[in-house]
Parts: structure tokens; C-alpha cells; sequence
């Protein structure tokens, strides 16, 4: 919950940034004349600086990427140079930096050790810059430290400077928060396989068995079958797919139980070709089938039908996974998604987490179910996401 609230506040003091610097583009695109007073102007170039930078500090402090980050940071200091110290002592500079790396590993460590901002007058009288050092902080750890030079460091540098430095930890923080999401929604995916296998596996292998001896050329379609969904269901690279993609396992795993279920397992598919290539989370349709086989179609005797659809609504892509089982009772269910562990829905409840995840609140599943009237379970996607291509082996 806390991820989530960080997330939320970050992402609105992201869109404030956003909205300022789509105004100054407007503005200039009317002319000099409507570029506002000199401290609307000051505001503005400020912020389109901060802008630049964001991007270079969400890896963290290693790597080329610091350097870019220093470089936009001089410039909103309005410095002669700035280094951004990290606790192992690596040092990356823009600005005049010869003489001054030592001097900025000295000040880093004064200001680490103090945990707060000093100002250091220059060491001679003449040809030498003053120095203003600020902590950055994230979780109340000195993660590193932003020196500034300039000739001289008046009170509003200094000021400055520990602004900008709580601002690198805030971005700091952003980049700590998107790995960590990564790392969870990475985390979900080998729960969500590890529910796959030993289920699944155990009755599709059975299956397959029952084959071997009286009818062998079916018992070879199943075990190509069995591997396509295999090879996809465990595959390594991508957290997105296509829904063609995860159609194509969804045959092979229906293939599978129809060597189970026979006649009694039904299958009905409404894709609009359109939305074939909706990009889609990885293992995000196929677990709301494998729902419901076991969930709602085996409990019963007879068997039944699951209808999958896939719709153009207008920015979205629409799929549904309906099918005319035993259902189950709307209290039970909602207690069902929101538990920790049940051992049962593993699979339902880790699709309506990641979706939300990725897209929202509003972004999970809609589920309608009763005891005895089946169950529908509804997502939507978004059919543009430029950040989130499909990856395969």
C-alpha cells in the first residue's frame, strides 16, 4: 500500500512538472511577447532543466548517466561546476573539474559524516572556488552527496543546493520504487508458473498416457502440444505478449483438457482480428481460462463452455472468459481476490494485482459469478502502451 501511495504522489508531482512545461512550450510558441515576467521565465527554464535531468538519476548514482544528470543540475544551480559524490567515492562532474575532484571527495566526506549541508570558503585568496555540499537522503541514508562550485556561494545557493539535493533523492527514490515494482511483478509471475505446474502438469501428462497405447498419433499431437505450452508458459524474457501470442498457448492448454474432458469440455472464440496484436501482461488471459476449467467447469459432471472474447472498445481492448460452470457465491469470491493465500483463484487474484498495478485502480478485473450461474471474468487493456513491448526468446 505504501508503493502504491509513493506512487501516486510521485505521479502527480510528475504530471505539475508535466502541465508547467507544456505551458512554456505554448508560450513560446506565441512569441516573445507572452513569455511572461522574468521570474515566470527564470520558473519555467528552471523546471525544463529539472525535466532533463529526472531521467538520469531513476538508475541510480553509477554509471554515465550521473554525469548527463550533473551537467542539467550545473546549469539550474547556475554554478561554475557541480559533482555528485557517491558513498563509494566516485565522483561525476560538469564544469571545470581539474583540482577539484579531491576537493569534492573531501567535502563529501564532511557533509556525510555531519548529515547536513556545509558551506566551505575557499582555501586561498585568490583563483580557488567555494564549495556549498548538501546530503542526498533517501530513507533517512546519506545515498550522496551534491557539491557545488562557484566563485563565490551566496546564501541562495546554498539554499539551492539543498533543494536540488532533496529533489535527486526524490528521483532516487522514483527509480528505487520502479525496480522494486519490476522486481514484485517479476516475483508474481514464478508464483503464478509455480501454480501452473503441478496441477496442470500432473493431468496433462495423464492424459498423454492414456494415448500411448491405443491411440499413439494423438498421444504425438499432445506432447507437441504439451511443449508449446510449456515453452511458453516458463519462458524467461518479456513481462508482455501479444494476445495472439497467448492464444496460441491457450489452444494447447484446451487441447489438453479436451483429452481429459472429451466431448464435455466446450470451446467457443469471438476474436475481432484487430485486436490480435493488443499488447497484453504475460500470462494475463491464459490463467482466467485455466479458472475456469477447474473452478467452474470440473467441479460439475457435465462439463460445459467457456466463450473467450476479444473486442474493439474504442481505446481499449476488451477480453472476456465466461463460462457456464458451477459459479461461485460473490461474498466468497470478493474474500477469494483479497486474501493472502488461500490456495485456491491463485491465478485470478495475480492477474486482477498486476493489472491494477500497471494500469490503475480501475484497471482490474470485473467479475460476475453466482452459485449456479456460471462465472464472467472482464479486462481491458489499453491498446497504446509504447512502454511495454512484447519480448520473446
Amino acid at each position: 500500500m505504501t508503493d502504491v501511495v509513493l506512487a501516486a504522489v510521485f505521479g502527480a508531482l510528475g504530471g505539475i512538472a508535466l502541465t508547467l512545461l507544456l505551458l512554456l512550450v505554448r508560450r513560446l510558441a506565441r512569441g516573445g511577447a507572452d513569455l511572461g515576467s522574468d521570474a515566470e521565465q527564470a520558473t519555467l527554464r528552471a523546471l525544463h532543466q529539472a525535466s532533463l535531468a529526472a531521467p538520469h538519476l531513476r538508475g541510480g548514482l553509477s554509471g554515465p548517466d550521473v554525469v548527463k544528470a550533473s551537467r542539467h543540475l550545473r546549469v539550474l544551480l547556475g554554478s561554475a561546476a557541480v559533482a555528485i559524490v557517491s558513498p563509494d567515492d566516485n565522483v561525476w562532474f560538469d564544469g571545470a573539474s581539474e583540482g577539484l575532484e579531491s576537493a569534492a571527495r573531501r567535502i563529501a566526506a564532511q557533509v556525510r559524516a555531519s548529515g547536513r549541508r556545509q558551506v566551505f570558503p575557499s582555501p586561498r585568496q585568490h583563483d580557488a572556488l567555494e564549495a556549498v555540499g548538501a546530503p542526498i537522503r533517501v530513507d533517512d541514508q546519506v545515498v550522496g552527496v551534491l557539491v557545488a562550485f562557484a566563485e563565490r556561494v551566496p546564501a541562495t545557493l546554498v539554499r539551492a543546493a539543498e533543494e536540488v539535493a532533496d529533489w535527486c533523492a526524490a528521483q532516487l527514490a522514483l527509480g528505487g520504487l520502479d525496480a522494486s515494482r519490476t522486481q514484485l511483478a517479476e516475483a508474481e509471475l514464478r508464483s503464478l508458473r509455480a501454480q501452473i505446474s503441478p496441477h496442470f502438469i500432473y493431468n496433462a501428462l495423464t492424459a498423454i498416457a492414456s494415448f500411448i497405447l491405443t491411440d499413439p498419433a494423438r498421444a504425438r499431437e499432445l506432447v507437441l502440444e504439451f511443449a508449446d505450452f510449456t515453452r511458453y508458459s516458463f519462458r524467461r524474457k518479456g513481462e508482455f505478449t501479444t494476445l495472439a501470442e497467448e492464444l496460441g498457448s491457450i489452444h494447447s492448454y484446451l487441447e489438453l483438457e479436451r483429452a481429459r474432458f472429451g466431448d464435455r469440455l466446450r470451446v467457443t472464440l469471438q476474436i475481432a482480428p484487430e485486436t490480435l496484436a493488443t499488447v497484453i501482461p504475460f500470462l494475463s488471459v491464459q490463467p482466467l481460462v485455466e479458472n475456469a476449467v477447474r473452478h467452474g467447469l470440473e467441479p460439475g459432471e457435465g462439463g460445459g463452455e467457456i466463450r473467450i472474447i476479444a473486442r474493439d472498445v474504442g481505446v481499449a481492448t476488451e477480453i472476456t472468459v465466461e463460462d457456464d460452470g458451477v459459479g461461485m457465491d460473490p461474498t466468497a469470491l470478493q474474500a477469494t481476490l483479497t486474501a493472502a493465500d488461500d490456495g485456491l483463484h491463485v491465478g485470478l487474484r495475480n492477474v486482477d494485482t498486476r493489472l491494477r498495478q500497471l494500469y490503475g485502480s480501475e484497471g482490474g478485473l470485473v467479475v460476475e459469478t453466482n452459485t449456479g450461474a456460471g462465472t464472467l471474468v472482464r479486462m481491458q487493456v489499453p491498446k497504446s502502451q509504447p512502454l511495454h513491448d512484447p519480448e520473446s526468446d
